[in-house]
């Protein structure tokens, strides 16, 4: 077989990549240099934004965008150099071409970075944040162009994609600086309800750390089935998540045993049943009848089980009464008593 013509190819290759390889050495010199200006770029940019006070979310924006553009622009220059018919106007002709293709491949991806950039330029929350989101929540720990990852209090990592927090509804637990805890505490009906508000307002105060400026408040809000149910309000300062759990806890066990102590009822949720025996005569008269069990000792509806036994007690009486009536013998009077004999008429002899 003739390989003259395979080994004049192979010959030819090897004598365009070896005219090419400086070129090669050359771009990737280049790119090697351009990555490290943008790394002194990113760290100069750090510096002047943190000098101004600027926000950490802020500074690592400015900072990411200045070095993902000097890193662009090494390579650009790197292809010119390895390879000189390239040009960027020809770059951006072909992505001209393909711009529609690639957006609608490249939608979500597109949609997270800008998300994420009005995200670190608006700042509606920060890292170290304390943050919920649907069924997460939890402390902000990276915001990126892409998605933002916050810690749970439970030890886990959420990403969460930049799209959806900028679109939908955040609470941002550490906003301000101050908090407002409120808790119900149910009393019983007849307890007194201010002596109980004052016993919950001395227990909130008595917990260190709450704040005096808002004051401490207990307001009742509900009539419920079982209780009274007061509510308990007092702002912390800082309101991170262990320090409400910390506050809330200490405020509750204040609050349960100054209640206990004054003798004011915590009463579980009850029901209760009036079974056909324990209504009341009174049931059917609206003017008279009542719901519930009687209550007081005025001019209380007598029961309808007592007033069926009070009736059977008196016809019981009557059927005795009308027995031993039956039962006595009849008094006559004395002539009464012996029967005469009958009068016998003579008789006569019939031949008389």
């Amino acid at each position: 077989m003739d390989f003259s013509i395979a080994w004049q190819k192979l010959n030819d290759m090897g004598r365009s990549f070896m005219a090419v390889l400086p070129n090669l050495l050359i771009g990737l010199v280049v790119l090697a240099v351009f990555i490290f200006v943008a790394r002194g770029v990113r760290s100069l940019v750090q510096r002047f934004t943190a000098s101004r006070h600027q926000s950490q979310s802020l500074t690592l924006l400015l900072s990411r965008l200045a070095y993902v553009f000097v890193l662009i622009l090494g390579v650009l220059v790197m292809f010119t150099i390895m390879i000189p018919s390239f040009t960027p106007t020809s770059l951006l002709s072909a992505l001209g071409v393909g711009g529609v293709a690639i957006g609608f491949a490249f939608k979500d991806i597109f949609q997270n970075f800008l998300a994420g950039v009005l995200l670190l330029l608006t700042e509606p929350f920060r890292i170290n944040d304390q943050i919920k989101y649907k069924d997460f929540e939890g402390t902000v720990e990276t915001i990126q162009t892409r998605a933002t990852t916050i810690k749970t209090y439970d030890g886990r990592r959420v990403v969460i994609p930049n799209a959806e927090l900028f679109i939908n509804a955040v609470t941002v637990n550490t906003a301000y600086e101050k908090r407002r805890l409120q808790y119900d505490i149910g009393i019983g009906y007849g307890d007194d309800i201010e002596k109980a508000r004052q016993l919950i307002l001395e227990a909130v105060k008595s917990v260190a750390d709450i704040m005096s400026d808002p004051a401490p408040e207990a307001l009742v809000v509900e009539l419920a089935d079982s209780t009274v149910n007061i509510r308990a309000r007092w702002w912390i300062n800082p309101p991170r998540r262990a320090d409400y759990m910390d506050s809330q806890d200490a405020v509750l066990t204040a609050i349960k045993y100054k209640l206990t102590e004054a003798g004011i009822d915590m009463p579980f949720p009850t029901q209760q049943i009036l079974f056909h025996d324990q209504t009341e005569v009174t049931d059917g008269n609206r003017k008279l009848q009542r719901e519930g069990w009687p209550a007081g000792s005025d001019d209380v509806p007598q029961s309808r089980a007592q007033a069926q036994q009070e009736q059977r007690e008196k016809q019981a009486e009557q059927q005795r009464q009308l027995a031993g009536n039956k039962a006595e013998p009849l008094q006559l009077p004395e002539s009464a008593e012996k029967p005469q004999p009958e009068a016998r008429q003579p008789q006569t002899d019939s031949a008389d």
